[in-house]
């Protein structure tokens, strides 16, 4: 892949977070004797994480390309649900330089 249609490393390293607290959240919602306060953390932090993805602001073609087609990934599952998100994704397209 040519240079400008790679991600930088940290848009890399937001989506890798984003990815291991959905993990940890998906599993402690099956967690049989699991606590709520362990899947609301879970679920706080998952949150925090796809917030700092939609909120990254993606200037260089590479981190466009990643950001849309892993946004779009979660998007088909439904959980790019929330108001919170629509309106970070907008305000990270609004970059001035």
């Amino acid at each position: 892949m040519r240079q400008e249609l790679e991600p930088s490393s940290e848009l890399r390293d937001l989506i890798e977070t984003h990815k291991v607290a959905y993990a940890v959240f998906g599993k402690a919602v099956y967690e049989i004797g699991g606590s709520i306060f362990d899947r609301d953390r879970a679920s706080q932090a998952e949150e925090k994480a796809l917030l700092a993805l939609c909120a990254y602001p993606a200037v260089r073609g590479g981190d466009r390309l990643a950001k849309a087609e892993y946004l779009l990934e979660i998007e088909a599952r439904g959980e790019l649900d929330l108001p919170e998100h629509m309106q970070t994704l907008l305000r990270s397209t609004m970059w001035k330089a």
